[in-house]
């Protein structure tokens, strides 16, 4: 055994070098969730689903607060608010944080739950990659690689930014997912259906989550007392917006009696949904984006003043 061992150290200690290598090239083409974990620990960040993901961007809030913001919004299976996004998001923020902005991107989807489902371990987001990460701020991070890229090293090397320039999903280093699709109207109209057909499923099955509810609150506590709270609800296209309120009649209400009770302010776009243009009816296309985003922005300087 001993023999063998002595002859396969070096080709072990050979794959384990390409690997470091490769993993090295990993970037914002490598996967949706990558970057996330590569970058250091923000004082001012972005909380949400992809609705925020997509339509928040931290590089327009930086140009008009003149203040570093993280996108940590992933997708609504993956960080809907809950104990998994409030672990992570103590693992992520900066821990000497004291004067932080945090907006927090929130829809119905994001606050419910199947209601089939009992149990803290079948919950969606027991499978996200922050139910198990430990760290956030390391670049590269071969944790994050090991644990949650699932296909061959060499393509993080050869699809990587710099050799075939963004993916149509690219993950900015500050969080922003862009999304480059083409927005031509039989396109959008064909995405649209999709999610229509989606979110009309979802809506039969999922009910507004009590402990979700509790856990946002708690997030909310935790937040204040490392800065300022904005609550934003994120429109989407009219018909989609159409199953959300009639599935939620009242969620706008809710997020003001939430807003009221923590002293937080609430920026709801919800009913401005003509305003924006849409890739799929459920996201932002990344220009309208830019405009909310300035909105956004726009608010809360004026509350800074």
């Amino acid at each position: 055994m001993k023999k063998f061992l002595i002859r396969i150290g070096p080709y072990f200690v050979a794959v384990v070098a390409v690997l470091a290598v490769l993993g090295s090239y990993a970037d914002g083409n490598t996967d949706d969730n990558y970057m996330h974990f590569a970058v250091e620990r923000p004082q001012n960040i972005i909380l949400g689903d992809s609705r925020g993901a997509q339509g928040v961007v931290p590089g327009v809030l930086k140009s008009k607060l003149s203040k570093k913001f993280d996108n940590f919004s992933l997708n609504v299976v993956e960080s809907p608010y809950g104990q998994v996004y409030y672990k992570a998001l103590k693992r992520k923020l900066d821990p000497d944080t004291k004067n932080g902005i945090f907006i927090l991107t929130v829809s119905p989807w994001t606050l419910s739950l199947n209601k089939n489902i009992k149990n803290a371990k079948d919950y969606p987001e027991a499978h996200s990659p922050l139910n198990d990460m430990y760290t956030y701020d390391r670049s590269p991070n071969y944790e994050y690689l090991l644990k949650h890229y699932t296909r061959s090293w060499f393509k993080i090397y050869t699809e990587r930014e710099e050799a075939v320039g963004k993916s149509n999903s690219f993950l900015h280093e500050d969080g922003w997912m862009e999304i480059s699709v083409t927005m031509h109207k039989d396109s959008v109209a064909a995405r649209t259906a999709k999610k229509i057909e989606f979110y009309e499923a979802l809506a039969q099955q999922v009910e507004l989550s009590q402990e979700r509810m509790k856990v946002f609150d708690e997030m909310i506590n935790y937040l204040r007392t490392k800065g300022t709270v904005y609550l934003v609800r994120i429109p989407a296209s009219e018909k989609l917006m159409a199953i959300e309120n009639k599935k939620y009649p009242h969620f706008s209400n809710l997020l003001q009696d939430i807003s009221r009770k923590q002293n937080v302010k609430l920026l709801d776009f919800s009913q401005n949904y003509d305003d924006y243009r849409y890739t799929d009816g459920n996201h932002i296309y990344k220009e309208s984006g830019k405009v909310l985003t300035s909105r956004i922005a726009d608010s809360i300087s004026k509350r800074l003043k």
